[in-house]
C-alpha cells in the first residue's frame, strides 16, 4: 500500500531524542527555546512560541489577544473542526464565509458581509499548504482594524509575496505526525509583537512569569524537550522536504491535467503541498475505494464542512453563516445557512500521495490509476 502520508524520521531524530534522555531534562527547556528561535528565524519573525499542538496554538492566540465572549471572528468551514473550535474555547463566535473553489482557502469577497460591530479578527487557512489570498484578506483586516491569525497548520515553508506565512498576523503551526514536518504532536505560535509574545509564554505555563510566582490565569500547554530536540532535528530537513514534495506535485500536476481538475499555485504564491487534493465530480467515493484496492491510500480533507458537523448542527445557535448566494448573514440554525462552494468541495475533493518519501514507481502508479479510473 502507497500511504497518504509517511513521517521522515531518520538517524539525527534519533540522536536528537537520545541526547535529551541522556540528560535526564525532559521538560520544556534549552531544546525548546532553540527550536523557537530557529522557527521565528525560518517565519522572519520577532518571536516564536512552542505549545503542546495547533489546536492549542490557534486557542492560546485568540486568548493572547484579549479575544473572548461577545466577540466574532470570521473563518472558514472548510477545515479541520480545531479552526472552528479554537473560537468556541475562547468563548467568541464563528462567523463562516465560503471559499475560493480553486485554492479552497477564505473567499475574501464575502467577508465584508461577515462584519459587525462585534467583529474582532478574520482566521483564514492556509490550507491544504497554499496560502489563503492575503493580497485582499490584509488591506480588509487593516481597513477594518482586525486582528489577523493565520491557521498555518498545513502551510510550514509556504510564502505569498516571497513573505514566509505566519509573518502576517499571529501565526498558528502544527507539528502533528502527517504534518510537513513532525514533533509527533506539538505547535508553534509565531508574531511580531513582544506583548503578544509575553502573554503567550504565561498563557502556555500556567499564567507563571517565573516559577511558582503566577500572574494571571493560564494553561498546561507546554512542549517537552523531547519535541524540541525533535523539531530542531525536522527543521534542518524542512526545506529539502518541501522541495520534493513540490516536485511529486509538479510531475502529479503534468501527468493528470485534463484528466482531473488538479491542484493550482497562484502567482506569487508558494504551495508546500501538504496535501495534493484533486476533484472527482459525482464519484469520488468510488474512485477511493477503487484506488484503495489497487494499493494506493487516499483521503478526504473533509467530508463534512464544519458548519454541518453533528455538533455545531446542535449549536447552531453559536454561530453564523454568510449566504454567498442569498449575500445575507444568518444564524447558523437557518435554512439559508449554506455555503455552496464549500459543501460542493466537501463532496468532491479526494487527496493524492504526495509525500517527500515517494519513490517515482509509487508517483508513476499513482498517475496511472487515477487515469485508468478518471479518463
Amino acid at each position: 500500500m502507497i500511504p497518504i502520508a509517511r513521517p521522515l524520521l531518520g538517524a539525527e531524530e534519533e540522536a536528537a531524542i537520545r541526547e535529551v534522555l541522556a540528560s535526564g531534562l525532559l521538560a520544556q527547556g534549552k531544546y525548546v527555546a532553540a527550536f523557537e528561535q530557529r522557527f521565528a528565524e525560518l517565519c522572519q519573525v520577532g518571536a516564536a512560541v512552542a505549545v503542546s499542538s495547533g489546536t492549542a496554538a490557534l486557542q492560546l492566540a485568540l486568548l493572547a489577544h484579549g479575544i473572548g465572549p461577545g466577540d466574532e471572528v470570521i473563518t472558514t468551514a472548510f477545515s479541520f473542526v480545531a479552526t472552528a473550535n479554537a473560537i468556541l474555547l475562547a468563548g467568541a463566535t464563528p462567523v463562516f464565509v465560503d471559499i475560493e473553489p480553486d485554492t479552497y482557502t477564505l473567499d475574501p469577497s464575502q467577508v465584508a458581509l461577515a462584519l459587525t460591530e462585534r467583529t474582532r479578527a478574520i482566521l483564514p487557512v492556509h490550507l491544504y499548504g497554499h496560502p489563503c489570498d492575503l493580497g485582499r484578506l490584509l488591506p480588509l483586516a487593516k481597513a477594518h482594524n482586525l486582528i489577523l491569525i493565520e491557521d498555518a497548520c498545513q502551510a510550514h515553508a509556504s510564502s505569498f509575496a516571497n513573505k514566509p506565512v505566519g509573518s502576517f498576523g499571529t501565526g498558528c503551526f502544527s507539528f502533528y505526525a502527517t504534518k510537513n514536518m513532525t514533533t509527533g504532536e506539538g505547535g508553534m505560535i509565531t508574531c511580531d509583537d513582544p506583548e503578544i509574545a509575553t502573554r503567550l509564554r504565561l498563557l502556555r505555563n500556567h499564567g507563571q512569569a517565573s516559577r511558582y510566582h503566577q500572574v494571571a490565569l493560564g494553561y498546561n500547554l507546554r512542549m517537552t524537550d523531547l519535541q524540541g530536540a525533535l523539531g530542531l532535528a525536522q527543521l534542518a530537513k524542512l526545506e529539502e522536504f518541501t522541495q520534493r514534495r513540490i516536485a511529486n506535485a509538479t510531475y502529479l500536476n503534468r501527468r493528470l491535467e485534463g484528466i482531473v481538475q488538479t491542484p493550482v499555485t497562484r502567482p506569487g504564491y508558494r504551495h508546500t503541498y501538504h496535501q495534493y487534493t484533486i476533484r472527482v465530480p459525482a464519484r469520488r467515493d468510488e474512485v477511493a475505494a477503487e484506488l484503495e484496492r489497487r494499493g494506493i491510500a487516499t483521503a478526504v480533507h473533509y467530508p463534512v464542512p464544519i458548519h454541518q458537523q453533528p455538533f455545531y448542527c446542535s449549536q447552531a445557535e453559536r454561530f453564523y453563516v454568510v449566504n454567498p448566494e442569498r449575500q445575507v448573514r444568518v444564524r447558523g440554525d437557518s435554512p439559508l445557512a449554506r455555503l455552496p462552494e464549500t459543501e460542493r468541495a466537501a463532496r468532491e475533493v479526494l487527496s493524492l500521495p504526495v509525500h517527500p518519501a515517494l519513490t517515482q514507481d509509487e508517483l508513476e502508479t499513482i498517475a496511472r490509476e487515477v487515469i485508468a479510473l478518471c479518463a
